[in-house]
């Protein structure tokens, strides 16, 4: 009995250590580059700020498991001469500390946009990929008023009728998702992250030095890995709740899905958004997959100015 004591005193000892180990290493190269600010609500979000002081105010949400970093790797260069650029980590995430009230898309979406309005009053643009385009959908229904336009990039914004997975489930299991969660920040391979993220880009190759500029480790934190976890098995029910408002929104709205995307599928979720909202133009991209941002780069920038220009039109 003792022995077994022992052995898992041990056990838990080496798994806290290596999944510390992991965490530190990831974020000492994927360093917070920012800055942190505080909203009017309290939340603070951590902000990254480029491009001139008097353009167009454009803020990136990243999706799932993200952070500034894969919004900054291929799609910053391409527009921050353009736009006054706000890249930020949505909470829990990157370098933003978690919400002291709420998970949900309105609560980080309010986060969002009362910490950028702390540097920048201006009506935005926002630009949303994956989870964080349903966070940009969100901003839209609760504060219309304050927002320019959105770009929203294989954005989930639907019912969908699959079951969620297997980890998803585990992970959001009382004491079994938690130690779970630590074992998987300590000891899955590198090689078996790396392979996750490729299948992210499937069916196009993942852009050269993203992997090592991306640090994937950061999001298998136990915390923002529990964390996204509970987002994404809430985020279902929550659209179903949304898209009822869908066509209340009179904002532009610049909408690109790729006909191959097989993480958020075009005909589950963009076609119908499209017939749900007058204000859309969708773009469907043929044969690109979930990462517009890194492998329609032309196409984004478009949608990006289409909806600057559409938004002064509106004003």
């Amino acid at each position: 009995m003792l022995s077994t004591v022992i052995i898992l005193i041990l056990t838990t000892a080496v798994t806290l250590t290596l999944a510390q180990y992991r965490r530190r290493h990831a974020e000492r190269l994927a360093p917070m580059r920012g800055q942190l600010v505080t909203g009017r609500g309290g939340a603070t979000i951590h902000v990254e700020t480029y491009g001139p002081s008097r353009a167009q105010p454009l803020i990136l949400i990243h999706g799932m498991s993200g952070s500034t970093y894969d919004m900054t790797h291929s799609l910053l260069p391409e527009i921050e001469n353009e736009f006054r650029v706000y890249v930020i980590d949505r909470p829990g995430f990157g370098h933003s500390p978690m919400l002291e009230h709420g998970e949900d898309l309105i609560s980080q979406a309010r986060a969002i946009r009362e910490a950028v309005f702390a540097l920048d009053s201006r009506k935005p643009i926002v630009l949303g990929h994956s989870y964080g385009g349903a966070v940009a959908l969100a901003m839209a229904l609760d504060a219309p008023e304050s927002l320019a336009a959105l770009v929203l990039l294989s954005s989930p914004s639907q019912h969908w009728d699959a079951a969620p997975e297997m980890l998803y489930r585990l992970l959001t299991t009382p004491v079994i998702g938690p130690i779970a969660a630590w074992l998987i920040a300590a000891y899955v391979p590198n090689s078996y992250i790396h392979a996750q993220v490729k299948d992210v880009f499937a069916p196009q190759p993942m852009p050269d030095g993203y992997i090592k500029t991306y640090q994937p480790l950061i999001a298998l934190r136990p915390s923002t890995f529990l964390l996204n976890a509970r987002q994404r098995l809430a985020l279902k029910a929550q659209l179903t709740d949304m898209a009822l408002r869908y066509p209340t929104i009179g904002l532009p709205v610049e909408s690109l899905h790729g006909t191959a995307d097989l993480t958020v599928p075009h005909l589950i979720h963009a076609i119908p958004l499209d017939t749900q909202m007058q204000v859309n133009h969708l773009v469907e991209l043929g044969g690109i997959g979930h990462m517009p941002h890194h492998c329609a780069l032309e196409d984004v920038e478009n949608a990006i100015h289409r909806a600057a220009s559409r938004a002064a039109l509106n004003s």
